[in-house]
């Protein structure tokens, strides 16, 4: 178990959005975030204190988890310095990145020097299976985005909370590294062998009660051309009877791929619908989730009844306004 909490480790991350792991456990587990430490450069801040590893430390921090999600996933040259400094004193570290902990040797040296644990949560602990395509009980719904990074998770911890607030039965299901450490378990999807990735989910959202719902985090989108893979593993293994989209309307440009336009919220509705049809002929599209930390309250609100009244569905902000409506449409279902 990855020993809580937390000091949460920005290094030099160039913008907000590259610090998305640390801010979603900073909003999600706030009890297990003691502070941040961002190194010279950092633009991006979670609204936490800034704390040396001896002030992190005095306050009850036992682990330095890297909470940036760069591109590629990789452990920064610049950030090792500190890695290792924290080894020194007394934390573990944990990570999500791709670019494994225990794949860097001086790391390894002074864990073990130390007596240290270095904790990679993007390491698949099961063997997966292959997707069988068998229909399981209970109901699911599932995040499908017009881009990564637009809310995906957030919308789908949101809806959890909701649900129960309502009496319903759900559960949050992980499938990358923030919510992995947000909730303590999951599947690492990007990190699963492409044959088994539907099969991980099939395996993550077994058979369960008929009212029961699985709430399964959402990840890359189907027009990305970078990650497209485990967004149709998603909606192939989860067999979902709902889905919700979202979306972020700031945005001139696919993340990380400045020569791609974001599609359309129309586009990918019937995209993600038609293919979620292949495994679960019932499947519907319940809900819109709206990313709008760019925008007034009144461009909001404004934005949420234009996109509500073209898409003829109930259109949200969870993290502004709560995801109740969302939870009413599963719950009509």
């Amino acid at each position: 178990m990855i020993q809580t909490p937390y000091l949460l480790f920005l290094g030099d991350a160039p913008d907000q959005l590259a610090a998305k792991v640390a801010q979603g456990i900073k909003d999600w587990r706030p009890e297990n975030a003691v502070g941040q430490f961002r190194m010279d450069g950092c633009k991006a801040d979670l609204g936490l204190e800034d704390m040396t590893l001896a002030q992190a430390q005095a306050a009850g921090a036992k682990t330095l988890v890297i909470g940036v999600a760069n591109r590629g996933g990789h452990i920064s040259q610049a950030w090792k310095a500190v890695l290792i400094e924290a080894i020194e004193a007394g934390y573990d570290l944990a990570s999500g990145l791709h670019n494994l902990l225990n794949d860097e040797a001086d790391l390894v040296a002074a864990a073990e020097k130390h007596g240290r644990s270095l904790h990679d949560v993007r390491i698949p602990t099961v063997d997966y299976p292959i997707a069988s395509g068998v229909k399981r009980t209970g109901k699911r719904v599932l995040a499908v985005g017009t881009d990564c990074s637009v809310g995906k998770m957030y919308t789908a911890l949101a809806l959890d909370a909701a649900m129960r607030e309502r009496g319903m039965k759900s559960t949050f299901r992980a499938t990358g590294q923030t919510g992995i450490l947000i909730t303590g378990e999951g599947v690492p999807l990007d990190a699963v062998v492409a044959d088994f990735m539907a099969g991980s989910i099939e395996y993550l959202t077994p058979d369960n009660d008929a009212d029961h719902w699985d709430v399964i985090e959402g990840q890359g989108s189907l027009h990305h051309v970078s990650y497209s893979g485990v967004t149709l593993a998603l909606v192939h293994g989860g067999q979902p009877d709902a889905l919700i989209i979202c979306h972020e309307p700031t945005r001139t440009h696919m993340r990380g791929l400045p020569d791609y336009k974001v599609p359309t919220m129309q586009a990918i509705r019937d995209v993600a619908l038609s293919l979620a049809q292949v495994g679960n002929p019932d499947c519907k599209v319940v809900g819109v989730s709206i990313n709008t930390q760019h925008m007034s309250e009144d461009e909001a609100r404004a934005y949420l009844a234009k996109v509500e009244a073209e898409m003829g569905l109930p259109a949200v902000d969870p993290f502004r306004h709560g995801a109740e409506r969302l939870a009413e449409a599963l719950e009509a279902l």
